[in-house]
This record gives C-alpha cells, structure tokens and sequence, in this order.
C-alpha cells in the first residue's frame, strides 16, 4: 500500500497523465500526494544571442507555480491530501532527477510517479530523461506514465 505518493510535474501531457494515475491511487488507497515541480534553467538552449537570466529564472518559477495549481486543482476536485512544493534549487544543476529521488526520500514517499515524453534516438540522447534517471536513482517504486504521442 502506497501511503504517500510523490507526483513530479513538469506542466506537459505526460505530467497531466501521471496526474490522473496519481489522483487515481491515492483516492483507492487513501493516500497523500506531495506535487512537486523542479524550476531548473541549466537545460535550456537558445538560439539567440542576449537572455537575460533573472527574466528567464523568473518564466520558470512562473510556469512551476502555474503547473502547481494545476494539480492542486485536480486533486482538490477529486478529494485527495495533498501538498505542492517548488524546489528552485536543486540538488545540483541540470540534476532533476537526483532532485526528485532526494524530494522522495525526504518526504518518506513509498511511490513516485512522473510521466515520460517517450524521446527516442537523437531527442532522446541530447534531451536526456529525466524520466530514466529517476529509475536509475530510486530505491523505491516508479510509475511511468507515458503520453499517447511523442512530444
């Protein structure tokens, strides 16, 4: 039995899926659900040749905050315990994965659930998997929740 659930969410369709499921386990086992959301810049290209990186920290806080609600949303609605968190830091850059094992395990989660893009070949190797690493790094269960279509 899964008595606290960690759910990460990046706001994509995958995350969206992974909500469903995670609302869906935690309503039949009664159990809490702690949202997290990882604001990390470290992966981001660009084609330009100016950014200015407080505006950019900032879209992503935004989005995160965003994407939060969101699932605060849902789960509200479908009556389930839950928290959010925005972890603006995390364990080290470009460590997303790490952060989400860390998060887990902090919080006693006795299951993550994250969605997955479905990135194959080049994508998959420039990209990397955020998805991937926490299977990697966690001692405890993972539920994938892939999307329908290739994002």
């Amino acid at each position: 039995m899964y008595r606290k659930i960690l759910l990460a969410v990046d706001g994509s369709l995958s995350s969206d899926l992974a909500l469903i499921e995670a609302s869906t386990l935690a309503k039949a086992m009664d159990s809490d659900v702690m949202v997290v959301f990882v604001a990390d810049d470290s992966d981001v290209m660009f084609d330009v040749g100016y950014f200015d990186p407080v505006e950019l920290r900032q879209a992503i806080v935004r989005f995160g905050q965003d994407a939060l609600a969101s699932a605060a949303r849902r789960l509200s609605a479908d009556g389930v315990r839950h928290a959010t968190r925005l972890i603006e830091k995390p364990v080290a850059p470009g460590r997303i994965a790490a952060t989400i094992v860390s998060e887990a395990d902090a919080g006693n989660a006795d299951l993550i659930v994250l969605g997955t893009h479905g990135r194959r070949g080049i994508r998959r190797m420039v990209m990397g998997s955020v998805a991937e690493g926490v299977l990697r790094l966690s001692r405890k269960p993972v539920l994938l929740v892939r999307s329908e279509i290739d994002e």
